[in-house]
């Protein structure tokens, strides 16, 4: 016979990978769930600068850093998925779901993703940047931000980067592994190194 307790926390490590099955748990689960979520959640705004909305999902894994200035804001029923990596200043709306091993940096000036965004496993998103003058090392660079914004109902696929200063419209969806460089209208879909249009949502 299989031990309960054993067989709990496997549900809690899926969980923590496929955070989308903690909006649909059944009832005989919730009540663990959501008390394991309080405990998670607690711990977390204990140690760092991060304001949590209401009904969100965090897998214990997630590494999530926030400091004075530098603040982690999440809406209501965000989800972040195990080893995902965040980094403020970062601004989540609404229902926005960040997949297993996604890194989010928001540099000095900030990272602001809206409602109902999806950022899958393995995208990079970073708003700063090293310069490249030849006078000097890599490492003894200056780093300069811009910031990175994102709209609603974006779709940013598994492997994809996107580099600072970048602004990408509502409902755009960018490809798996394509590198954004430049802007990105409304509902365009993008893909590629450097990333282009090469389709329309609408045109679906």
């Amino acid at each position: 016979m299989r031990d309960p307790e054993s067989l709990r926390e496997q549900h809690k490590r899926r969980l923590s990978w496929m955070p989308w099955l903690y909006f649909a748990l059944k009832a005989r689960h919730r009540g663990w769930a959501e008390a394991w979520q309080a405990e998670v959640q607690a711990r977390l705004l204990a140690q760092e600068t991060v304001e949590l909305g209401t009904g969100c999902f965090i897998a214990p894994e997630a590494a999530i850093f926030g400091e004075p200035g530098r603040a982690v804001v999440l809406g209501d029923r965000c989800a972040i998925a195990a080893q995902a990596f965040l980094h403020g200043p970062i601004t989540l709306g609404n229902e926005v779901s960040v997949n297993a091993g996604a890194r989010l940096d928001g540099g000095r000036k900030g990272l602001i993703v809206g409602d109902g965004t999806r950022i899958a496993s393995g995208a990079a998103l970073y708003a700063f940047d090293h310069g490249l003058k030849p006078d000097r090392d890599i490492k003894d660079q200056s780093v300069r931000s811009h910031g990175i914004r994102i709209g609603r109902d974006v779709w940013i696929g598994a492997n994809a980067g996107v580099t600072d200063g970048v602004v990408i419209g509502d409902h755009a969806v960018v490809a798996m592994g394509a590198v954004v460089t430049k802007d990105v209208p409304e509902w365009a879909i993008v893909a590629g190194v450097p990333a282009r249009v090469v389709g329309d949502r609408r045109d679906k």
